[in-house]
């Protein structure tokens, strides 16, 4: 059946960036399992500005460091209760973020949340990914990515 669509293949992890917030590169995770994606954040702060609620957070784009934390300002969409993975709940703010992957850019609805234990700071849902994506489970970074010195520095070394 032809559909008329076309889609763009990504591996199950790719090398994601964050174009409004600065950030050239960070590992994400593809998980068709989650609905809504979500980015380590931490600092949140919220406030108003012209009548608009606003939050200002700090996310870490390296795994397993703190170095070169990145601060941010989003217009708050939604507070919304989120099930981990674990079970456990929460409420977290969601935010507009424009995401590049695998070379097209997308806005997506992203909830803030604190994933310094988790393998990947951050997570890209299956809301996301209805985009335009389609992931092979097999596969890992499809799409372009960052030079081999930035690669390590993501490794610690």
């Amino acid at each position: 059946m032809e559909t008329g669509l076309s889609y763009t293949l990504a591996g199950w992890r790719e090398w994601v960036s964050l174009p409004d917030a600065g950030v050239e590169w960070i590992k994400a995770k593809l998980d068709t399992g989650a609905r809504t994606s979500a980015i380590h954040a931490f600092d949140l702060e919220s406030f108003e500005r012209d009548g608009v609620t606003m939050v200002r957070y700090s996310v870490h784009p390296w795994q397993a460091t703190d170095d070169d934390a990145v601060v941010v300002e989003s217009t708050v969409l939604d507070t919304r209760e989120v099930r981990s993975s674990s079970g456990h709940v929460e409420e977290r703010y969601v935010v507009p973020m424009p995401i590049t992957l695998v070379g097209h850019t997308v806005t997506v609805e992203m909830s803030l949340s604190r994933r310094d234990e988790m393998g990947f700071r951050m997570l890209v849902g299956r809301e996301a990914l209805r985009q335009g994506f389609v992931v092979d489970p097999g596969r890992s970074y499809l799409g372009p990515r960052p030079p081999v010195a930035v690669r390590r520095r993501n490794r610690g070394r």
